[in-house]
């Protein structure tokens, strides 16, 4: 029983620091944009990059 005078208070600390760091997530535009990077790499490039050994010496 005495047990529970520790694991509620910290259950509870560590809810509110998630709660914290989920709403600093948000404030901060984390979750503005969740469709563009899972369809960025099936994206074409127009023009192939060139390397260093690729160019004309």
């Amino acid at each position: 029983m005495n047990i529970l005078f520790l694991l509620v208070p910290l259950a509870i600390v560590l809810a509110g620091l998630g709660a914290a760091a989920f709403w600093w997530a948000v404030r901060n535009g984390q979750f503005d944009d969740v469709e563009t990077p899972a369809i960025r790499m099936l994206l074409d490039d127009d023009a192939p990059s060139r390397s260093a050994s690729d160019s004309p010496e």
